[in-house]
């Protein structure tokens, strides 16, 4: 029983790829979940806030790894000032209702189309990929399995995203867990290779110049300033706001800071079994409250209103113990 206990609360080791491609998939299952009511009229829906909750997932890609929806790039500044670009579209998309038209959702299509494709035959024709993976044999075939669905997957959905009309949404929504489904499986994928191959996590670490910490402070910045800029207009009522979006905005970065680093609002911790389940707990608030107006805006804020509580008391608890 205590080795259990011990394994329970051990440091686990996701690597920051994987982090982001479980969080990925879970924003899509929960999505593909949602629009079954939404269909039916049960639930209202607010599709500008699951194309910014998108761009932000791939701003933080790009940021921290250099990996673009096209492809892997080495992370110059002119890489990391796109990411942040997206970053700030996707904010600006999710607090502020039809901000942009149809910009988001044309990025997204660019995104899941044209880089899916490209992804995809990518994969075919690399030396060091399809050739290669097929020749290992075992868990590869499975990544082989797992990248051609969720490229695949994404050309549809960008389809979708180009023609709204092309199928139903009770269809959509199919498709859509069926992506959501395609990411998490690959996410294990890469989850048991780095764990079978270290050496091949080790070399990919080696490549992220910009800690996953360091991405997030990053991009916390850029979202501490839109909202200080956007509030000032709303405030005067020039601008309509959705703050269910900016909650569940909120609640995505404390589950990505969670999971990825184990910090959490009252303090840092080992990135356990039980901080990485409350970061995903996090990830499918934030989720809901992004698409789905309203329905968490009382229970959110009266959360994080705790959690800052809580830090700040912990923090001048330390403080003082150790002026003791």
């Amino acid at each position: 029983m205590p080795m259990k206990l011990t394994k329970v609360f051990s440091e686990s080791e996701l690597s920051l790829e994987v982090v982001i491609l479980m969080i990925a998939g879970l924003i899509l299952l929960i999505t593909g979940m949602l629009l079954f009511p939404v269909a039916t009229g049960g639930l209202p829906y607010y599709e500008n806030g699951l194309y910014g909750l998108l761009l932000v997932m791939f701003s933080l890609q790009i940021i921290s790894m250099g990996k673009t929806p096209f492809g892997d790039l080495k992370r110059s500044k002119l890489v990391v000032a796109a990411g942040i670009i997206i970053g700030g579209i996707g904010t600006i998309t999710c607090f502020i209702p039809d901000a942009f038209n149809d910009i988001p959702r044309l990025l997204l299509f660019l995104f899941f189309g044209p880089g899916g494709a490209f992804l995809l035959v990518q994969m075919v024709l690399s030396k060091d990929k399809l050739r290669a993976w097929s020749e290992y044999g075992g868990i590869f075939r499975h990544l082989i399995a797992g990248c051609t669905m969720a490229y695949v997957s994404s050309i549809l959905i960008s389809i979708l995203l180009w023609n709204q009309s092309l199928l139903s949404v009770q269809m959509t929504a199919i498709l859509v867990l069926i992506y959501g489904a395609a990411i998490v499986y690959l996410s294990f994928v890469l989850k048991k290779i780095y764990s079978t191959y270290p050496q091949e996590q080790k070399r990919k670490d080696k490549e992220v110049e910009l800690p996953m910490d360091r991405a997030m402070i990053l991009f916390t910045s850029v979202f501490m300033i839109i909202l200080g800029v956007l509030l000032i207009p709303v405030n005067l009522g020039l601008l309509p706001f959705s703050g269910s979006a900016q909650l569940g905005l909120l609640m995505m970065i404390f589950a990505i800071q969670m999971i990825a680093s184990g910090s959490t609002p009252i303090g840092v911790f080992p990135r356990s079994l039980p901080v990485i389940l409350i970061g995903f707990l996090f990830a499918s608030l934030g989720t809901v409250s992004c698409i789905i107006p309203e329905i968490l805006v009382y229970p959110l804020t009266l959360l994080v209103g705790v959690l800052n509580i809580l830090g700040g008391a912990i923090s001048i608890g330390k403080f003082l113990g150790r002026q003791a």
